[in-house]
């Protein structure tokens, strides 16, 4: 029988939206678009640079819950509320997934509050990081 883990850290928005944070279905990992606030003292800094490093903390938390890392990553998907940050958050995520090199989107959207400079969903597959990987280059 197939098993689904979801976790909730407690956080009020979880509860009011009814979501969990990560849902995990045999080994595909799914975490739900993550803020850079800290959990521990629910505070959220106004350095789009800090917030975007939280934002990664928060979602290796979430992974290792799980049983996973940053490293099994296959998707990501990049909010960002202010154009003029770009380049000091994707900078950030390609230090975090350097080698690992999920498909990514990246976008700037309005954010759900002008507090969040920067928010991260992704999708992991357990064990991707451990896999053979075959790398291409192609011409599009």
């Amino acid at each position: 029988m197939t098993k689904v883990l979801k976790i909730k850290t407690g956080s009020k928005f979880e509860e009011h939206g009814s979501y969990s944070r990560l849902v995990a279905l045999d080994n595909w990992i799914f975490v739900s678009n993550t803020a850079g606030r800290n959990p521990e003292t629910k505070v959220i800094s106004d350095d789009v640079r800090a917030q975007t490093e939280q934002v990664f903390a928060n979602i290796g938390a979430a992974l290792a819950a799980a049983g996973s890392g940053l490293e099994d990553v296959v998707a990501s998907r990049v909010f960002i509320q202010n154009p003029a940050d770009t380049e000091t958050v994707m900078t950030i995520v390609g230090e975090k997934f350097r080698g690992v090199d999920p498909a990514s989107t990246v976008t700037c959207p309005p954010l759900g509050s002008t507090v969040y400079k920067v928010e991260i969903e992704v999708t992991a597959y357990r064990g991707a990081g451990a896999a053979e990987t075959e790398r291409k280059q192609v011409s599009l």
